[in-house]
């Protein structure tokens, strides 16, 4: 059996505009599953670039899709392609700087995703496909990517990155007003798994083994090694390049704005349960998709708790992190 997935990552005002990511499973007929939560999966932040938001999608590609089958990532960004296989060779022996003994770029990224790729024990391979072409898993994803960022951008959702998405992220020169939302630093403070940052934020639903037949792709071309046969150099010189916009290359910046914030709450013991209503809901968005939409954050809460534990809540504001 086959798995393919697509991938896409963006940014709206690339660079350091609000970004996004998504991966989504081609249907299938095969009975055989793979362990992840289901068919597609999106995430980004409130400023970013274009091609972190390529390697997150990736890298969650990847970790969503293990076991023995082949695997295969059809995306349009060749830098991807390349950071993962190609690239990542010479950067690994030369200590992770690049050919000017600067820092490598993403380099928590592209580490975790050659990290994922020797440790599956089915193979992997990278297909690129023309990007805005009628691809219909291309356009699937980019829609999805397109659609987080543009919601980042509108607080309607919080941003959603792997860990060493944030971690690149924070290490750029686009970490100022960057916002890291309360679960995300716990993410990043190992106070909180992997797994369980993922299930609560998954967008996906649950994949149909019956559902429609695998869509017919536009394969540009079927083989990593006919990708772009630009030397590391190129990538420096064009590492901000994307389809959607022409930026200029990101700087290296310390590391001091790696290290993640103390959380500013902590849990108090108590919880709750039952029904709440959100307005305005979800469906009142333009992006809203009809699935039902993860969200985070903390309900303000002021009142008397009867001695059975029940207090009635009236308009309680419903409050996430705002950029600093």
């Amino acid at each position: 059996m086959t798995i393919t997935v697509s991938t896409d990552g963006s940014a709206l005002g690339n660079p350091n505009g609000p970004m996004g990511w998504a991966w989504a499973d081609h249907p299938t007929r095969e009975t055989r599953g793979h362990d992840h939560t289901g068919d597609c999966d999106a995430g980004g932040a409130t400023n970013g670039t274009n091609q972190i938001g390529e390697l997150c999608a990736v890298l969650e590609a990847l970790r969503t899709h293990p076991g023995d089958e082949e695997l295969v990532i059809e995306t349009d960004s060749q830098y991807a392609i390349n950071c993962s296989t190609k690239w990542v060779h010479g950067w690994k022996k030369n200590g992770w700087k690049n050919s000017k003994k600067e820092p490598v770029k993403n380099a928590e990224l592209i580490r975790a995703i050659d990290d994922e790729i020797r440790r599956r024990e089915g193979p992997v391979r990278f297909v690129w496909v023309k990007g805005h072409a009628g691809n219909a898993g291309n356009e699937k994803v980019d829609e999805l990517a397109r659609t987080y960022a543009g919601d980042c951008r509108s607080s309607v959702r919080d941003g959603y990155l792997p860990k060493e998405g944030w971690q690149s992220l924070l290490a750029s020169s686009y970490a100022r007003g960057l916002d890291v939302p309360l679960d995300a630093r716990m993410l990043l403070d190992d106070e909180l798994s992997a797994a369980d940052y993922r299930r609560a934020r998954c967008i996906g639903g649950v994949s149909d083994p019956d559902g429609p037949q695998p869509v017919q792709d536009d394969i540009v071309d079927t083989d990593t090694t006919a990708a772009r046969t630009a030397d590391e150099e190129s990538a420096v010189a064009h590492d901000d390049v994307t389809h959607d916009d022409v930026a200029p290359t990101e700087k290296s910046t310390s590391r001091q704005n790696a290290a993640s914030p103390e959380p500013l709450l902590r849990h108090s013991g108590l919880h709750v349960h039952g029904t709440v209503t959100f307005t305005p809901p979800p469906s009142s968005s333009p992006h809203y998709d009809g699935r039902p939409r993860a969200i985070r954050g903390y309900i303000e809460v002021e009142g008397t708790v009867d001695g059975d534990g029940t207090i009635t809540l009236d308009g309680a504001p419903f409050l996430i992190h705002r950029p600093r």
